[in-house]
């Protein structure tokens, strides 16, 4: 028992020999020391999230304008993923099955919470029953802080970042376009109206301060930028910098950051024991582009789902490996849970998968299928399902309404708070940054992603035996998703 202990407890002192105090010092210093070592050998984790990355917004994912060379250096550097899916095609649910590791039927948060909404969407919040991944981290001796948009509910504190596992956080609690878009550190909101123009930069100078304090312990810090979400906005230094109008500014400084934040952790000695993830929470809206897949942010065609992930962790990561694998945003909490080396028991499976067979500098070319199957949710329910070839829209999916080109429109809904910005220079509807061509999509529409990736031909009749296996495998998942309590 260590001496300040004895020290602390009256009558136990007198309990032990004088002579073995030189014993109990040394018990003492040793396990002092194996914690210290055990704290060590755990790696950092910086997951950073962008908000409505289209699948093709990166250079190193074929853009011919947007420029992201910190971003294409972070591909190279270690592995892309290029059939990477979230569960849903809008915020809230997947930024709920990114921290749980579960469905958003799973884990209960299907639809996004929404201030100035209906009171019911107001009223939404992720169970407080949900243990989430920085809350087992702490747990394991990390310091965990998170920066940005929330989005799992913000009307009572005990639902805020600061009370599901953070030690720290900075951000908006919703999306930017939601009223009143308020700054909050901690418990308290600091700032309204907020500069949205110095919003990424803000919150790269608070990673960065992050890493500097806790660079000598194990930390998880989770950066969910504004960007490039509407109402667009960037600093001074960007505007109009890029050559690819707005979106591009607003682009380049999420670049930029995310090479400030790989800057720091060399400067700081802690490069080659931390792994950095960056991906997106759906398809893009306006303005981005989803690299030649049908539809956008909001549908359930391969637009909403399929984004960007980059995975980068020297020495243990393969560099410059490209994974056609499909994947899913719950993975990234099995993939952060095994490389931190979790061993605590938990409550409720996941249903995610770890991605290390497939990103390990030693990996196996014979790795089997990473999942039988994947579901997508559209407006919130169970819609669609793949695998690696086919994909079944089981709920029709329309075209959403665009508005003709050169129609002056202006986003109702924002923005609020300061930018530099004229109202006009935002994305317009016209801007659509998916293909709107291809086959109408009704009830039970097949298509075959091998060789169709922009879903344009519906083969659903000359395929009847993969529509009736495809709905069994979605039926029986559903039954099962249904019945898990919460």
């Amino acid at each position: 028992m260590p001496t300040r202990v004895i020290a602390a407890l009256p009558g136990l002192k007198e309990m032990f020999d004088p002579a073995l105090a030189p014993l109990i010092a040394l018990v003492t210093v040793v396990a002092a020391a194996h914690a210290a070592a055990a704290e060590v050998d755990r790696p950092n984790v910086v997951l950073i999230l962008a908000d409505d990355l289209g699948y093709g917004d990166l250079g190193c994912y074929g853009h011919p304008k947007f420029r992201t060379p910190h971003l294409d250096r972070l591909a190279s550097q270690g592995a892309r993923f290029t059939q990477f899916n979230t569960p849903a095609p809008f915020c809230a649910p997947t930024r709920a099955s990114l921290l749980t590791g579960m469905y958003p039927v799973h884990c209960g948060l299907t639809m996004n919470p929404t201030p100035d909404g209906r009171p019911a969407a107001d009223a939404l919040a992720l169970a407080a029953d949900q243990v989430l991944l920085p809350a087992y981290l702490k747990r394991a001796g990390y310091s965990t802080a998170m920066i940005g948009k929330w989005h799992l509910g913000h009307r009572h504190v005990e639902q805020w970042p600061i009370s599901r596992g953070f030690d720290e956080y900075l951000g908006i609690l919703y999306s930017n376009d939601m009223r009143p878009v308020q700054l909050v550190d901690g418990r308290q909101v600091v700032e309204y109206p907020l500069v949205q123009a110095t919003l990424t930069e803000r919150y790269t100078k608070r990673a960065l301060e992050f890493i500097e304090r806790r660079r000598q312990q194990p930390f998880f810090l989770y950066i969910a930028h504004a960007m490039p979400h509407k109402p667009l906005a960037c600093s001074e230094k960007f505007y109009k910098q890029s050559g690819a109008g707005l979106y591009g500014d607003a682009l380049a400084e999420l670049d930029d950051s995310v090479g400030q934040v790989l800057a720091k952790l060399v400067d700081v000695g802690i490069d080659d024991r931390t792994m950095v993830i960056f991906t997106s929470d759906n398809g893009p809206w306006c303005g981005g582009s989803s690299g030649g897949l049908r539809g956008m942010k909001g549908t359930s065609w391969e637009g909403g789902f399929r984004v960007p992930c980059l995975v980068r962790w020297p020495g243990k990561v393969a560099a410059g490996r490209v994974v056609d694998e499909p994947a899913v945003m719950m993975d990234l909490f099995e993939t952060v849970w095994e490389g931190a080396g979790l061993t605590e028991q938990r409550a409720r499976a996941t249903d995610g998968r770890s991605l290390w067979p497939w990103l390990a500098v030693n990996a196996s070319a014979e790795t089997p299928p990473l999942h039988e199957f994947i579901l997508g949710q559209h407006g919130g329910q169970l819609a669609t399902i793949r695998d690696r070839r086919w994909k079944l829209h089981v709920v029709a999916q329309d075209d959403p309404p665009v508005h003709s080109p050169g129609e002056r429109w202006i986003d109702p809904r924002g923005p609020d708070g300061v930018t530099i910005l004229a109202p006009y220079e935002q994305a317009t509807r016209d801007q659509y940054p998916g293909l709107r061509t291809g086959d109408a999509t009704p009830a039970m529409s097949l298509f075959d992603l091998t060789s169709d990736p922009a879903e344009q031909h519906n083969v659903a009749a000359q395929h009847p035996d993969e529509v009736s296996r495809l709905k069994a495998l979605f039926d029986r998942a559903s039954r099962e998703l249904a019945r898990v309590e919460r």
